[in-house]
């Protein structure tokens, strides 16, 4: 057993990079929707396309990517969508040389073909290295403490680099963070190409593939609902973060707080800070608590601080510490709602893993193939904020947050019920 967790070793750090990459490169259209809005005068919905086009990208190549997955392995799948990504970032490098919104939206989709291929690769190979239900969770939990750092340099670094002045704010003016993502393609592509990946489930779906399967991982009830719950769950995440950066940088439409994007910046990196502490609290607490108990308890807690951002005065502000472009902590001055926006981020930090963790239990053979099906319904990413952009637009953006307060309900009722798998006759080797 000791040899086979050293053996392991290398492929789980490559994993956990491959993991900083999908946040680092997915969390550029969090910005970059502050950017759009003001270069091309975007509505608080159209700001979000850029977040709704990587994100869709999911719906069109959740599936494919799982069945690539199973035809070509691990490691091929993440060759291949590692040189994907860096064709969709260079083109949003493009774009900011020719300032054109369509050519951005394009780059978007693009990179989310390849967050998608990501996804389908490093999720299930970390779960599956795992002895058992908990040590799977774990390194999922550990992997996402990387996903949240690159969700927490994202929009500190982007947002420093616009400045304060509003015309420097144009895509162009994020071209180091492309460039910096493009080296990390660059560099994951050399390392990961030297790197063994096992390939767990993949041997025996090849095998089974001669053989017309009664059934599928959507016969499985736990799984779909697990689905349903990852479409939430991540059009919360993500819609938390980016409605408040609109909330704050808006001058006075829909409720806005009219804050320089910088200050702003490094409230949203708090949040994805937040995520990354909890994340790694999950790591640590993983092998001691089960995915239930974990996404019961902090389900239950970000309704708790959603309401409370929803109902508390915006006339009250707050000294909340923030993380800060030069890599150190201060303060900026907030209403109280926002803050308990940001408190959420603890929260979200360990639902993908134990959602994931309970969707796929006891899928065996199905679970490459599920994977993918998983995947489809991160598009959930792009669609919620967008129809949180369009209420903000029509109600006010503290309104906004009913959406999520419906999401936010229906993953504590997964995490109470929906999750247990009624499907155990369905044989699964």
């Amino acid at each position: 057993m000791n040899n086979q967790k050293k053996n392991y070793a290398l492929p789980i750090a490559m994993m956990f990079a491959l993991f900083f990459m999908i946040a680092f490169v997915t969390g550029l259209q969090n910005p970059m929707g502050v950017i759009v809005k003001n270069q091309f005068g975007a509505s608080n919905l159209l700001s979000q396309l850029g977040n709704f086009a990587i994100f869709i990208a999911y719906a069109f190549m959740g599936i494919p990517a799982g069945m690539l997955l199973s035809k070509i392995g691990y490691k091929k799948t993440a060759l291949s969508a590692i040189a994907v990504g860096f064709v969709g970032v260079s083109i949003t490098f493009l774009s900011g040389q020719v300032a054109n919104f369509a050519v951005f939206l394009l780059g978007a989709f693009i990179s989310g073909f390849s967050m998608t291929m990501l996804n389908v690769v490093v999720n299930p190979l970390l779960n599956g290295l795992g002895a058992n239900e908990k040590k799977g969770n774990q390194l999922l939990q550990f992997g996402g403490t990387l996903n949240s750092t690159g969700a927490t340099i994202v929009p500190v670094l982007v947002g420093y680099l616009m400045g304060n002045d509003p015309a420097a704010r144009t895509i162009a003016s994020a071209n180091p963070a492309l460039f910096l993502a493009m080296g990390i393609f660059v560099l994951a592509f050399l390392v990961l190409y030297f790197v063994r990946i096992p390939e767990p489930f993949i041997s025996r779906e090849k095998a089974a593939e001669k053989v017309k399967e009664k059934h599928s991982a959507l016969s499985f009830r736990h799984f779909v609902f697990g689905m349903i719950s990852i479409f939430i769950y991540v059009g919360v995440e993500v819609g938390i973060p980016n409605i408040a950066n609109l909330y704050m940088t808006s001058p006075g439409e829909a409720g806005g707080l009219g804050f320089d994007p910088s200050i702003a910046g490094t409230v949203v990196g708090t949040y994805w800070f937040l995520m990354l502490v909890g994340r790694f609290t999950g790591g640590i607490l993983g092998s001691k608590l089960s995915s239930k108990t974990m996404l019961t308890g902090v389900s239950l807690l970000a309704l708790v601080f959603v309401t409370l951002a929803m109902f508390l005065p915006s006339e009250t502000m707050i000294n909340m510490p923030v993380f800060q472009s030069d890599i150190s902590f201060g303060f900026a001055q907030v209403p109280v709602g926002i803050f308990f926006l940001v408190l959420v981020g603890l929260c979200t930090s360990v639902m993908w893993g134990s959602i994931f963790n309970l969707a796929t239990s006891g899928l065996g053979k199905y679970t490459a193939a599920a994977s993918g099906l998983f995947m489809v319904m991160v598009c959930g990413g792009g669609i919620l904020p967008a129809i949180q952009g369009g209420v903000a637009d029509a109600a006010g953006f503290i309104n906004s947050y009913w959406i999520v307060f419906a999401g936010l309900a229906f993953i504590l009722f997964y995490a109470l019920a929906g999750h247990k798998n009624v499907n155990k006759n369905i044989p699964t080797v």
